[in-house]
């Protein structure tokens, strides 16, 4: 009976998240990208915290190569956008060294957004990849605590009747 109601809660938060997801056409697969994020990261809200701000990061990593890229490319052709890359992405080394942004995979999903997305290199389309993202934690949280909320009950209910 566990298994059922936790795959009746993961189903239930799921067709809701896609369902605002459709309604505010907001790119589905980035919420979810943010939703295993939490899992990833350690399911708890510190950890999805420093995540969020990690891939907010490597998306505008993201929008920083791609104008350097091209301002690059008006000097070095072709090459501008590779030379870019490996400035940015060579610098995570360094910027990794410092606690709160040690986390390379979180930055690299955030480049996968950008990338995937290819926003306009403005403010307003940037913020807004920030919407998803944050509902995409905040549903894996909620679907998270529901899911326990189940399990402990049982719990308490089993060490009850032996």
């Amino acid at each position: 009976m566990k298994t059922f109601q936790t795959a009746f809660l993961f189903g239930l938060f799921g067709a809701v998240a896609v369902s605002i997801s459709f309604a505010a056409q907001w790119p589905t697969w980035v919420m979810f990208i943010a939703w295993v994020s939490y899992y990833i990261f350690g399911r708890s809200i510190k950890n999805s915290a420093s995540a969020f701000l990690q891939i907010i990061l490597g998306i505008l990593m993201g929008a920083m190569i791609q104008f350097t890229g091209i301002l690059l490319s008006s000097y070095l052709g072709a090459f501008g956008l590779p030379v870019s890359i490996f400035i940015f992405i060579g610098s995570l080394a360094y910027i990794s060294k410092v606690e709160v942004l040690s986390s390379i995979p979180a930055w690299f999903l955030g480049l996968i957004v950008f990338f995937g997305i290819h926003p306009k290199l403005e403010p307003v389309p940037l913020l807004e990849l920030g919407v998803p993202l944050l509902f995409g934690f905040v549903f894996a949280y909620l679907n998270d605590t529901a899911v326990h909320k189940v399990q402990s009950k049982k719990e308490v209910l089993n060490t009850q009747v032996n």
